[in-house]
């Protein structure tokens, strides 16, 4: 993978006005789930707008380890061939997920429930993350584990066939492990129910539903119940990935921040279990406008105006972190740009992440001269009222190999007098591989 090679530094500086039009890649979640129900599938799947990251081609290589075909088209489309459900092959090496939890996680379910052995690998950074909450369950339901130390990579699974259902009431939120589990339950004969006492971004619902599994959802007791009867068969489908709005993220923070700046961001998803950065930026005074919004395979999507605004510091509602867990890193780069203070709780889930999120955004943002202060499970932060940060700082933020805190440090670095100078901007290219060229055109316009 790339970013094992040398590290490469670069220094972020303010270039004026972020002016044009941009589209970011595909949803990496709905790149993922694309590729392993089309592996699953009976039948041909054919997906376009794909994100082609480091992470999802891992998802990518593992499928093909386990039978499906998955080529690309001279047009850019994908076409996968898939080898049903319960048609897994035995992987004939170790599955090298890269830097991707996603991966990781979501294929442990999805192999747990066949009669194969899996070993699981993956690079330093993603070798640290513990995977304890997706085996739990998943040795409920009979899966065998070996694993390195505090359930991390590298570890070895045994699938359990036939496995058993089970009802799993989550005890965080987290949309990983639900998915784990209903994949899991593809393959299983009965009912598997998940449930969620919070609700998270719900992707796999929509495409297990969309290619054609028996997955109902329902409010009982104000929790979501999730149920899927195996042993499912799925059919190929034609699918468009919308943008991710993670990825948009970064440049709807910029162009809020970077005086005169006025940005179209074309085609981005915006699933409610998703947007959650949109609704706390029009909170804090974010001039976000959805333009031609439209419903594109399930998933509503919009084009989205942005342009400069002062940003006020609010108290974010903990209700929403399933929905923006990701994007906490670079609000709290707008935040640092806002007027008065911030305050954001309920975000332990961000200590386990890449790297601990919390510690090294406060870090990094320190090292660019905004004023904040970690808490046990979030931040605060006090704004400059839309005055640049100082930046120039001779030491370069350290990234930890953390694609969303070098491209959240990229953003502070085009609102800075000094720049922002970071350690390794190579990590990026495991989510958004063309990041540097798009946000170094909407400044150069």
């Amino acid at each position: 993978m790339s970013h094992s090679s040398q590290p490469r530094p670069h220094t972020f500086t303010a270039g004026g006005a972020l002016k044009g039009t941009i589209r970011v890649p595909g949803d990496k979640s709905i790149s993922h789930r694309s590729i392993m129900l089309g592996a699953l599938a009976i039948g041909e799947t054919r997906v376009t707008g794909l994100l082609e990251g480091e992470d999802v081609m891992s998802t990518a290589a593992a499928m093909r380890a386990m039978g499906a075909t998955i080529e690309k088209q001279p047009d850019g489309e994908w076409v996968i061939n898939g080898v049903g459900v319960g048609g897994l092959l035995q992987p004939e090496t170790a599955l090298d997920m890269g830097n991707s939890g996603t991966s990781t996680r979501l294929l442990m379910g999805l192999v747990s429930s066949h009669a194969i052995t899996a070993t699981f690998v993956g690079d330093a950074s993603l070798s640290k993350r513990p995977m304890g909450r997706v085996i739990d369950p998943l040795s409920s339901m009979g899966a065998q584990f070996t694993a390195s130390e505090g359930g991390r990579l590298p570890l070895t699974m045994q699938g359990a066939q036939p496995a058993v259902p089970i009802t799993y009431r989550l005890p965080v939120a987290s949309a990983q492990v639900k998915s784990a589990i209903l994949l899991a339950g593809l393959n299983t004969p009965g009912i598997t129910t998940v449930i969620e006492p919070v609700p998270t971004r719900d992707h796999s619902e929509r495409m297990l539903q969309g290619f054609g599994a028996d997955l109902t959802v329902e409010e009982e007791n104000g929790e979501r119940v999730i149920r899927i009867r195996g042993e499912a068969n799925l059919t190929g489908q034609t699918i468009t990935v919308p943008g991710d709005p993670s990825s948009a993220a970064f440049f709807i923070v910029a162009a809020l921040i970077v005086p005169g700046s006025d940005v179209l961001i074309e085609n981005v998803g915006l699933n409610p279990t998703r947007a959650g950065i949109v609704t706390v930026l029009r909170q804090m005074g974010g001039s976000i406008e959805e333009v031609s919004p439209r419903i594109v395979g399930g998933e509503p999507v919009a084009d989205l105006r942005v342009r400069h605004s002062a940003l006020k510091g609010i108290n974010v509602d903990p209700a929403v972190v399933p929905s923006m867990v990701d994007e906490f890193p670079v609000l709290f780069v707008a935040a640092a740009l806002a007027e008065g203070r911030t305050v954001c709780t309920g975000l332990e889930e961000l200590r386990v992440k890449e790297s601990d999120r919390i510690t090294v955004m406060r870090e990094a943002l320190e090292l660019a001269g905004a004023t904040l202060h970690e808490t046990e499970d979030g931040m605060v932060i006090d704004g400059t009222a839309g005055a640049p940060l100082p930046g120039g700082n001779k030491a370069p933020v350290v990234t930890h190999l953390d694609h969303r805190i070098a491209m959240s440090m990229a953003v502070a670095g085009l609102a800075s007098t000094g720049g922002v100078a970071i350690d390794d901007v190579s990590p990026i290219a495991t989510s958004f591989p063309n990041f540097m060229p798009l946000m170094a055109g909407l400044v150069a316009a």
